[in-house]
């Protein structure tokens, strides 16, 4: 099917999305950018805001609807992680049902029309974008990466000093297994010697 590879990016995307959630500690609800600046989201507003807006774009622009409520009823961590595991998994399930007819079709995005392809992508890009965000906060508040798309300072440093992309977990059955210990995170090298620039 032409458009599988959406199906299988969105299938990595979750499992990046709730990995960076895991690297969050319980008591990082409130942590913002800024502790004083309310415009930068703090950590518990960034999964509301990814649980919601998933749900309202599945439901609203590509007609998925998982018959669930898109946030926890105990607004913690860890009910966040198997919420979202839970409702995402039920939208790749949905999407490896669909053919290239619906893939196709046209769906109303905001104010224009689009077609459910071009809506993916873009959904695919806005999550990327608020993970980006959560991992600059995780840097703020001084916290290791794991990888996310290939190898960070944790992992040993830049792809051009051979550092090794190093995932938190093998698999969200894993992660949520170990999403409130933590213990299990595969462990990181640390960034060597060489600073991660690409500058000499």
């Amino acid at each position: 099917m032409a458009y599988e590879f959406l199906v299988e990016t969105y299938e990595t995307e979750r499992l990046k999305t709730l990995a960076v959630w895991s690297l969050f500690r319980d008591d990082d609800l409130g942590l913002r950018p800024h502790p004083t600046d309310r415009r930068g989201r703090s950590f518990l507003e960034h999964m509301v805001h990814q649980c919601v807006s998933e749900n309202l774009w599945f439901k609203g622009m590509l007609g998925i609807d998982v018959g669930a409520p898109p946030l926890p009823q105990l607004e913690q961590r860890v009910s966040f992680l198997r919420r979202y595991a839970e409702d995402s998994a039920r939208r790749l399930e949905e999407l490896r049902r669909k053919d290239a007819t619906w893939w196709e079709g046209a769906a109303a995005f905001f104010e224009v029309t689009r077609s459910r392809a071009w809506v993916m992508v873009r959904r695919i890009a806005h999550t990327a974008h608020h993970r980006g965000q959560q991992t600059a906060l995780l840097r703020m508040a001084g916290r290791d990466l794991h990888s996310t798309y290939g190898p960070t300072a944790d992992t040993g440093g830049l792809m051009q000093s051979k550092a090794p992309t190093i995932y938190a977990y093998r698999d969200i059955d894993a992660l949520l297994e170990d999403a409130v210990s933590g213990l299990a995170k595969a462990p990181l090298p640390g960034p060597g010697d060489r600073a991660p620039t690409e500058r000499a």
